[in-house]
């Protein structure tokens, strides 16, 4: 009798915790549902994929920028580009390949990384990103363009520069930022 109230002591503990349970979605940020309006692409809503083409002209740069919520798989059609990403804390590695038609990169989630044109024509690469929003956050841009703008003492500390070269630099990207209203965001 005592092994049979042990057994339905058991089996109601475990039915209790089972309903307590609750399911984690590692990235909650991929369930955004983006509809799209076009009946030659409906098939790709909410796969949480997203395609881009870019076109580099000869010696353009993709400047260093990361997608917080998405890896990248990047592939070149035409031309020869440096690709690249820095790892984090506390190695920093630069982790570059210089990249030819047909070669394929991949871009690890939420990690720093570039693309440069290093030949002397046109490249053309397809970039599939893991989320249908992925989002592109340009470091640079970021860092110098923001409204209101980061304090001069704090960037001149981080990046160890004088405050007149942070200034300079803030200037330039606020302006060229806030051309960029418009702007699609990945």
């Amino acid at each position: 009798m005592k092994k049979g109230v042990s057994f339905l002591v058991a089996v109601a503990l475990m039915a209790l915790a089972s309903f307590l349970a609750s399911a984690f979605d590692l990235s909650p940020l991929q369930d955004i549902c983006v509809g799209i309006n076009d009946p030659k692409n409906a098939g790709l809503n909410t796969l949480g994929i997203s395609i881009v083409c870019i076109d580099h002209a000869p010696y353009g740069v993709n400047p260093p920028h990361i997608h917080p919520r998405a890896a990248e798989i990047f592939t070149v059609l035409e031309g020869t580009l440096l690709v690249g990403f820095v790892t984090s804390n506390p190695e920093h590695l630069c982790i570059s390949e210089v990249l030819n038609k047909g070669d394929v990169f991949a871009f690890p989630f939420g990690l720093m990384h570039f693309q440069y044109n290093i030949g002397h024509t046109n490249a053309v690469a397809i970039a599939a990103l893991s989320s249908q929003y992925p989002c592109v956050i340009t470091i640079a841009n970021t860092t110098f363009g923001s409204s209101p703008p980061i304090n001069r003492d704090i960037l001149a500390k981080a990046f160890q520069l004088d405050k007149k070269v942070v200034q300079y630099l803030q200037a330039r990207f606020q302006s060229e930022t806030r051309g960029n209203e418009g702007a699609i965001n990945l």
